[in-house]
């Protein structure tokens, strides 16, 4: 993450400054700022921009004065919020605290803005491209408030850099010194304190734009009608069952409307389902049958598959075929060929080796379908029926996927689908239902979907709005970090200066004590920084 750095000194000016509020010719400009380059520190300084920038904010002057105090409300509160955050990560580094990891986990989280990144640091190249947008976006919202806020107190803007410090990339506004010198204490906390305020305000508009982006979208996209897969890579584990273009419909009978829910469910589902299981264990073997879901199957069908193993053997069948076994989803239910759950829990129980595409065309059973559950609930089925449910291994889940493919209708579904113990599909018309059994949350993670789907235009129109999103929810977070860490009472950082000004105005200390308090403070902050940065990457 790039981050922005401010090069202006509270103790000598920057450099010599004009006598004019601003130069009177881009030409007189451009001679009077020249670029840096070393061997650790280079720039590129722009003062076209000083005079379209001096004029917007000497225009709206009061409106900008009344948005940049609370600003500094704002900023105040990230400083002193940031500090206090600092002091807790560095109890949690010397194990002065016994405090929840959770917290600490959500106090690196806003302090780093990243909780994904840091232990790896491990980015896609997407990702990567995201980030670099959402910092240019970031920092220009940044650097605009301090250029606003400055003109609009009439202070001249030298120029703006952007420049990179050893392999830091950032960016800068240069204020005329002795002029914000000579200003009250609250003027220039106003104008320390915009960038921060500014990148808060851009967090909100983008909460503010994924809130309304259905409604933005709505001319040229319609959403809330389950997701469309986009890409399904070869390593995923849905390869084979979905194509790009496919809207998922529903999971185990659940409705899913947006690729959030998606994600969401799938994980809801790997928790709930592992607890709704029962376990049985005999020699360091282990069975997993699902109590909750299961379908009514024809009695003639289970005679046909009907077949017993002992808890010494793995549950096996030929192959193609999945095991199942009489739901115990109903309590002290008691088996029709005298199996009860206590003959199941100990040595040996009847299983039924079934195809999972012929099984799920029948009806389901159990309490764990959905809200479209089958009328009765419980393990309710016809007179020649049994509710079976499917054996599992440890640590997998059986879930069945509704899907549907507008643009290709299933004429040939079997095809479509590879044959194995682990998946079935049937269809009706343009939609299909398949079965996974395995990691669903990794399941859902190696797919990826959209929550809106193009009313017209070529496929690659459907990539825009997961494009929109994605830099919208990046530039958040990148706001966020920026903020806050402007905010850390560190040295050359806007919370240097916005400390500064904080004791001059605030309080009664002399210069000299001011300055020790501020150096003090500086060192502390800087230090500590370093201190918890090292522990979250290392």
């Amino acid at each position: 993450m790039e981050v922005e750095a401010r090069r202006i000194r509270r103790f000598g000016p920057l450099r010599p400054t004009h006598g004019t509020l601003l130069p009177l010719h881009a030409s007189s400009s451009s001679s009077n700022v020249s670029n840096t380059i070393s061997c650790w520190y280079c720039d590129y300084k722009i003062s076209k921009f000083n005079r379209p920038l001096f004029h917007f904010g000497r225009r709206y002057s009061r409106f900008f004065k009344a948005w940049f105090s609370i600003g500094v409300g704002f900023a105040l509160s990230a400083l002193l919020g940031v500090s206090l955050i600092l002091l807790w990560e560095l109890a949690r580094t010397l194990h002065l605290s016994g405090g929840s990891n959770k917290l600490g986990s959500f106090a690196s989280t806003l302090l780093f803005g990243f909780p994904s990144l840091l232990p790896g640091l491990s980015l896609s190249l997407a990702d990567a491209g995201y980030v670099c947008v959402s910092t240019i976006i970031s920092v220009i919202v940044h650097e605009f408030g301090h250029a606003v806020a400055a003109t609009s107190e009439g202070i001249q803007i030298e120029y703006i850099a952007i420049f990179i410090a050893i392999l830091f990339p950032g960016a800068l506004v240069a204020f005329n010194y002795e002029l914000l010198q000579t200003s009250p204490h609250l003027t220039a906390l106003r104008v320390y304190s915009a960038g921060i305020w500014h990148n808060a305000a851009c967090c909100a508009a983008c909460v503010l734009a994924l809130f309304l982006l259905p409604m933005i979208l709505f001319p040229f996209y319609s959403s809330g009608h389950g997701p469309m897969v986009m890409n399904v890579p070869s390593t995923s584990a849905l390869s084979g069952y979905l194509a790009p273009g496919d809207v998922i419909l529903s999971v185990d009978n659940v409705p899913i409307r947006n690729a959030q829910e998606w994600l969401k469910l799938n994980t809801l589902t790997y928790n709930v389902k592992l607890n709704n299981v029962n376990v049985s264990q005999h020699s360091g073997e282990l069975v997993v049958v699902n109590k909750m879901k299961g379908y009514c199957i024809p009695s003639f069908m289970m005679e046909e598959s009907k077949i017993t193993k002992l808890l010494e053997t793995k549950p096996a069948c030929p192959s193609g075929l999945t095991a199942f076994i009489k739901s115990l989803c109903s309590a002290n239910v008691t088996l029709d060929d005298g199996q009860s759950e206590t003959d199941l829990l100990s040595r040996e129980w009847s299983m039924y080796c079934l195809n999972a595409k012929h099984v799920i065309k029948h009806n389901r059973c159990g309490d764990d379908w959905g809200p479209a559950a089958t009328k009765g609930g419980g393990c309710t089925c016809s007179q020649d029926e049994f509710c079976l449910a499917p054996v599992q291994e440890p640590g997998l889940v059986w879930v069945e996927i509704a899907f549907s493919s507008p643009h290709e209708c299933l004429s040939h579904v079997e095809d479509r689908f590879p044959l194995s113990e682990t998946s079935g599909a049937k269809e009706t018309n343009c939609r299909g239902n398949f079965i996974f059994i395995g990691d669903v949350i990794l399941m859902a993670h190696s797919i990826q979907l959209t929550s809106y789907q193009p009313r017209w235009g070529p496929h690659i129109v459907a990539y825009f709005p997961n494009l929109l999103e994605r830099i919208l929810i990046w530039t958040f977070h990148v706001s966020l970090a920026l903020a806050l860490l402007n905010g850390l009472p560190v040295y050359f950082l806007d919370g240097e200066f916005i400390l500064d000004e904080t004791l001059s105005h605030f309080t009664s200390f002399s210069p000299k004590k001011r300055k020790k308090v501020l150096r003090l403070c500086l060192f502390g902050g800087s230090l500590i920084s370093l201190i918890v940065c090292f522990r979250e990457l290392f």
